[in-house]
């Protein structure tokens, strides 16, 4: 990295507004509560994202900033969803999809993203037509694999949120890149975490199931 992109960084970091940093920490906060499977996830997902919504228009980014508005619904979703199932005896359950699923998932978004690539490509709106085109789709149809409780949805975000660091690196949005870095761990985190609940909830169920035989 030269000198000239050295204080790129530098300059960015250091005009980072208190807006920015106020939607970084509560996107973090999101992922942290969404590991352990609280609800109130969703209030700071909310928060953070209608920041970003405000942000990302102000900046001339209008793919990310209508994936933030999106987000801002798929939170209020998410948090209904979770309270419905919290407030029954039976909660919404880690579940994993078939490896089926999961082609098929892939093959929709590889497919709608590439005709974003190409509207983008078009009509020149976008610095990086690719990587925002297939940050974006992703990012929408996973938003609803983790407010479902899939358990892949976290390597999903692994992918995800690796590409949109490099998509922010190439738009000079470096503070947020950072932030997408810290993203990527806590995907990691998140996996793991929901990996060890969905084992003891399948140990439980199978206590249940020996129970009643």
């Amino acid at each position: 990295m030269n000198a000239i992109d050295y204080q790129t960084i530098v300059t960015a970091f250091h005009q980072m507004s208190g807006w920015e940093i106020a939607a970084a920490m509560m996107g973090v906060a999101y992922i942290l509560l969404a590991a352990k499977t609280s609800q109130w996830c969703w209030l700071f997902a909310f928060l953070s994202t209608l920041v970003y919504t405000a942000l990302f228009w102000e900046g001339q980014l209008p793919m990310q900033a209508l994936l933030n508005f999106y987000y801002m619904g798929m939170a209020i979703y998410g948090f209904w969803l979770w309270q419905q199932h919290g407030k029954q005896t039976e909660t919404l359950r880690i579940s994993r999809w078939p490896w089926l699923w999961h082609v098929g998932f892939i093959a929709v978004g590889i497919v709608v993203s590439a005709l974003v690539t190409a509207y983008l490509q078009k009509t020149g709106q976008s610095q990086s037509p690719m990587l925002d085109a297939y940050t974006t789709v992703f990012s929408v149809m996973n938003t609803w694999l983790i407010a479902r409780k899939i358990l892949e949805n976290w390597l999903y975000w692994v992918v995800v949120d690796g590409a949109a660091t490099l998509l922010y690196v190439q738009t000079g949005y470096y503070a947020t890149a950072v932030l997408f870095v810290l993203n990527t761990i806590l995907a990691l985190v998140g996996f793991i975490s929901w990996v060890k609940l969905y084992r003891q909830q399948t140990m439980s169920m199978d206590n249940l199931v020996m129970q009643k035989g």
